[in-house]
């Protein structure tokens, strides 16, 4: 194998993986090295008891809390990174997430960069991934053309709770899914309500996910290459400091060294941190990057809460994920600063309540399997803000520790209070009905860090950021970040399309690089 390349890409995720589409048809020498292998399509992909009480697919990482307590974060390697198992829910940022915002906890600073900038690319995004949705049918929607493909049906529950929403004066919308199937394929229905759902993997590599959407096609570019299994251990620059020389991986157990011509690190927002931090050298003592002492700090991964109602009336729904809710994103009359987002979460089972302690108290009307026939499921993300205290660290011995103090906690509260006001008329339990509040919740912990950011973040001035606009490093002239890292916010929606959009925005900069 060739250790000589114009481009090498740490990780296949959202952001690695899209990167590598963009620049396969260059004719460029690309590779990608991914810690994972590819993930294997077996029955377990669907099965509630191996994801979610077995953790069957789950890294066997062990991080710190801030206390110095062990926690198993809840990541994935494989290719296609995270976007394996994640909801395949592609929103864009809002315009105002773009510029800053006031906050009840405080400010959510503003992008180096607008929402004009970004716009084009999350076209593409929207067109690579094969989002399915209707465009400004949400009032919160951003400008932007029509969605490539046509919204995903609600099934009958679902459509009764849009219908319900609406009929209360708020503004239900049709989700926009990344799926590869429509509805006029047969193979639709047998697909469609397990291919997004939150969790699990797709047995028929219908979800879009960055696998195979992004790095299969660019594999069938003979210029562009994979090495699985490959977990990069540091970055180790020329005599002067000024570039990245070799990146050091662990293949198969047995150390090797790459050279490229430009580096560019997507390995999540956690592990793109560790891995700068680990690369430190006599020319960068803090660390690859660092001069700033930023790399590592302004961890965000959303204030989030998922909870289940209970509907009067069975929920055979297979695919819940498809509404969304946005009339509080921005706050209302009632409170002026900005709430978030309301969406549903893959329908739950028995078998997920067994596997993650979701419900610490049941109904005594209920039994496992009798509350997930009825539960309707929401999830809640509202924006935690960037503090510079909320970071990630290295030990002597390479061990995380992800020290996180939750903020901005207020809009959580009045999101979910505003959501359960009107559960009773959307066909719900009420409570008066039950001897206890049948609405429970299940608050995410550190170790839920599908939506981490901010570790690495982009800005216009060297000394409070770590990349500039281009996500190349201030102080290096070869590397560059490409995953959720280089948020300097996160808003309060999915941040997957907005990683995806990014990565096609550096590969046209890297193309004219490039030449």
């Amino acid at each position: 194998m060739a250790d000589d390349y114009d481009v090498i890409i740490v990780g296949s995720g959202a952001g690695g993986g899209t990167l590598a589409h963009r620049l396969a048809p260059s004719g460029r020498r690309v590779l990608i090295l991914e810690r994972g292998d590819w993930l294997p399509r077996e029955p377990q992909n669907w099965d509630a008891a191996e994801v979610f009480v077995k953790n069957r697919y789950v890294s066997k990482d062990t991080w710190y809390d801030k206390d110095g307590k062990a926690f198993q974060p809840q990541i994935h390697y494989f290719v296609g990174g995270a976007t394996k198992f994640y909801g395949a829910a592609l929103y864009r940022l809002r315009e105002q997430d773009f510029g800053e915002l006031r906050h009840h906890g405080g400010i959510s600073p503003a992008w180096p960069i607008s929402y004009d900038d970004m716009a084009p690319y999350y076209a593409q995004a929207e067109e690579l991934y094969q989002v399915h949705g209707i465009r400004g049918e949400d009032p919160s929607d951003p400008p932007g053309g029509p969605y490539p493909y046509p919204p995903v049906s609600h099934e009958p529950r679902i459509q009764k709770l849009f219908d319900d929403l609406a009929r209360v004066g708020l503004h239900p919308f049709h989700s926009p899914n990344g799926i590869m199937l429509d509805e006029s394929n047969p193979a639709f229905s047998a697909c469609i309500r397990t291919a997004t759902c939150d969790g699990f993997a797709c047995l028929l590599h219908a979800k879009s996910d960055a696998d195979v959407i992004a790095v299969r096609p660019a594999l069938a570019h003979d210029n562009v290459t994979l090495v699985r299994n490959a977990e990069v251990r540091r970055l180790e620059t020329d005599p002067s400091g000024g570039s990245i020389a070799s990146v050091v991986a662990d293949v198969d157990g047995a150390e090797q060294r790459f050279s490229g011509s430009i580096v560019v690190v997507s390995a999540g927002a956690v592990n793109s941190a560790k891995l700068l931090l680990s690369s430190a050298s006599d020319t960068h003592p803090n660390g690859l990057a660092n001069g700033s002492d930023q790399v590592g700090r302004n961890y965000v991964f959303h204030n989030s809460r998922a909870f289940l109602a209970i509907s009067l009336e069975k929920n055979e729904t297979r695919f819940q994920k498809t509404l969304g809710l946005n009339d509080w994103y921005l706050g209302d009359d009632d409170f002026e600063y900005p709430m978030g987002n309301v969406q549903m979460v893959g329908k739950s089972s028995a078998p997920m309540y067994r596997g993650e302690k979701p419900i610490a108290k049941l109904s005594p009307m209920f039994a496992l399997n009798e509350m997930a026939e009825h539960a309707v499921d929401f999830w809640l993300s509202a924006e935690d803000l960037p503090d510079p205290g909320n970071r990630v660290t290295v030990g002597r011995s390479g061990e995380v520790t992800l020290s996180y103090t939750p903020n901005n906690r207020e809009p959580l509260d009045q999101l979910y209070h505003r959501v359960k006001k009107h559960l009773s008329h959307l066909g719900m339990h009420p409570d008066h009905l039950i001897p206890r509040d049948i609405y429970m919740k299940n608050d995410i912990p550190v170790a839920g860090c599908a939506h981490q950011a901010g570790t690495v973040r982009f800005g216009d001035d060297p000394a409070t950021s770590v990349l500039d606009t281009d996500c190349k490093a201030h102080e290096l002239d070869n590397l560059y970040v490409v995953d959720t890292s280089f948020f300097p916010s996160i808003g309060a929606v999915n941040p997957a399309l907005t990683a995806m959009a990014n990565a096609l925005r550096v590969g046209d900069h890297l193309l004219a690089r490039l030449g």
